[in-house]
């Protein structure tokens, strides 16, 4: 939203206002991800099932801890520094923040797919993930087709609904309306 309000020349339409309340909802979801994260770990340990248990602590202390210490603190700790109302109306660090929320969620698919299948039920079927030429170019190849059809949509249909533009040039109207009023009782006549 932030590139596109800049690229497409939307400053007039997306004000501070907007990105302030969307990273409030930022400061929501991480919050409720990491309720259930912390839900998804209790209740492993609580039904006392052995292998849903340590399938759960193997992503928090084994092999893989780092990528899950990456998705806790990208989606659950990071958008709390979005409470300090100055940062939450920086556009840059909106920016950056949003990047770091993005590369959280990537690492929470990688937490569930590769996590649960390094540490498969059968103890000979254990081994350690490392990508192969097709998993990169897959995986840069999505990003691409992401950005193809984000601009393709961009570029097709309107970025803004168009009743919320109706109201907001009706406001515009009304000032201007507003403005050359002040402005011809304000200016003297040379009658």
């Amino acid at each position: 939203m932030l590139t596109l309000r800049k690229v497409v020349g939307l400053e007039a339409y997306i004000h501070v206002k907007h990105v302030e309340y969307m990273n409030i909802i930022i400061i929501i979801t991480g919050s409720v991800v990491g309720v259930a994260y912390i839900t998804e770990l209790f209740i492993s340990w609580y039904s006392g099932v052995e292998y849903e248990g340590y399938a759960f602590m193997n992503r928090a202390t084994g092999p893989y801890w780092w990528a899950y210490a990456i998705m806790m603190t990208c989606n659950v700790v990071s958008p709390q520094i979005f409470w300090i109302k100055s940062l939450r109306r920086n556009l840059t660090f909106t920016f950056f923040m949003s990047i770091i929320v993005n590369i959280g969620m990537w690492f929470e698919r990688f937490v569930i797919i590769v996590t649960s299948l390094h540490r498969d039920y059968m103890p000979s079927s254990w081994e350690m993930f490392h990508p192969t030429f097709v998993d990169v170019g897959i995986y840069i190849g999505t990003i691409g087709i992401f950005f193809v059809l984000f601009l393709l949509y961009a570029r097709t249909f309107p970025v803004l609904a168009l009743n919320e533009l109706k109201s907001i040039l009706k406001i515009s109207g009304e000032a201007q309306k507003e403005r050359n009023r002040d402005t011809n009782t304000s200016t003297p006549s040379h009658d």
